[in-house]
């Protein structure tokens, strides 16, 4: 691991609570150390929240960018429309090799379309997906894809299972990771069209392949990469933070005048951890592409930009772009070799 500081390129503009959550954020995770924020945006909207803070002693520094992309802009006309758009100059300064990696919380569609454009997908990979933890309860299981691909065929889902095998190994120290297709049985034969088709694609892959798992089986943490299609992995993902959020409340009314408000508030928060353990980590990584951009809820606040900030770090430190590029050509080849 280098000495050198990993830099971390952060669009400003991006998300419900910019610029003060995500400059806030910003610096609070730049005093944990072995980082250099470039916060990218308009220089007097920076300057503002810069001039809240003591900022004299650590390593940040500002790019101009004048416009931004709202969220319901469709992404490409916003982007062509745009060209001084925080989210194009961030991730461009991540291609010119001026930034390691870049964090935004704005709009997910203009966020994949410039990466697309800027840094390109991977040899091999056809869409880019993202992925992770969803349950602090199996932390161990990483679910692909969060939801940027709605629409999948079965070498797709292979390509998620590889890029997810490479995040466990790197990121979870699962030196084999297990894999296994999100369906409605165990056996070979039950779910979808997809899954069907899936199935006798995974079994010759080379990937510790166990077969098919259940919804019940991300809690029990049975696999520890398991893939669907993004339609299915972003509505389990929503409803496990959702699902948080409602017990969490639930929990506070039960329980008040029972217990100090102070020991209800720390089981309300060791709770949400378990059950939407997503939303914690802050963010996850576009995978597939070549560069490091992280993805995140455009509700984020500052906790959450550290989280995603830490993890960008992670992600570079770990070389897991590089990595995942190497493991989709092997597995090309490998298929390729495997056709009766």
């Amino acid at each position: 691991m280098s000495d050198k500081p990993v830099r971390i390129a952060v669009d400003v503009m991006g998300g419900d609570y910019a610029p003060v959550e995500v400059v806030k954020g910003s610096i609070e995770a730049i005093k944990q150390g072995g980082i250099e924020i470039i916060l990218v945006g308009p220089l007097d909207t920076i300057k503002a929240e810069l001039n809240k803070y003591d900022v004299s002693s650590l390593n940040i520094t500002s790019v101009q960018a004048d416009e931004f992309i709202k969220e319901g802009e469709p992404p490409a006309l916003a982007l062509r429309q745009k060209r001084n758009a925080t989210i194009l100059i961030a991730t461009k300064l991540v291609k010119d090799g001026r930034a390691d990696a870049v964090v935004t919380a704005g709009p997910t569609g203009a966020q994949v379309a410039s990466a697309l454009t800027i840094l390109g997908c991977a040899e091999g990979m056809e869409r880019p997906v993202v992925g992770g933890p969803v349950l602090g309860f199996a932390p161990n299981t990483i679910v692909m894809d969060y939801g940027g691909n709605v629409d999948c065929k079965p070498y797709h889902l292979l390509n998620f299972a590889t890029v997810g095998c490479v995040y466990a190994r790197k990121l979870l120290n699962i030196s084999n990771p297990t894999v296994a297709i999100l369906s409605i049985g165990s056996e070979e034969g039950k779910g979808n069209d997809l899954v069907k088709q899936s199935w006798p694609l995974f079994k010759k892959s080379g990937l510790n392949f166990i077969g098919n798992a259940e919804g019940h089986d991300i809690v029990a943490g049975k696999a520890n990469v398991i893939v669907c299609d993004g339609f299915v992995g972003n509505t389990l993902l929503k409803y496990s933070e959702g699902l948080g959020v409602a017990i969490s409340k639930w929990l506070k009314v039960v329980l008040s005048g029972k217990l100090p408000d102070e020991v209800i508030g720390k089981m309300q928060h060791d709770l949400f951890t378990k059950i939407a353990g997503a939303d914690n980590i802050g963010g996850a990584p576009l995978l597939g592409i070549n560069g490091v951009s992280m993805v995140m809820h455009g509700r984020s606040k500052a906790p959450q930009f550290v989280g995603a900030i830490m993890q960008a770090k992670a992600v570079v430190e770990a070389k897991l772009i590089e990595t995942i590029n190497t493991e989709l050509l092997k597995m090309k080849q490998h298929m390729e070799s495997a056709k009766d």
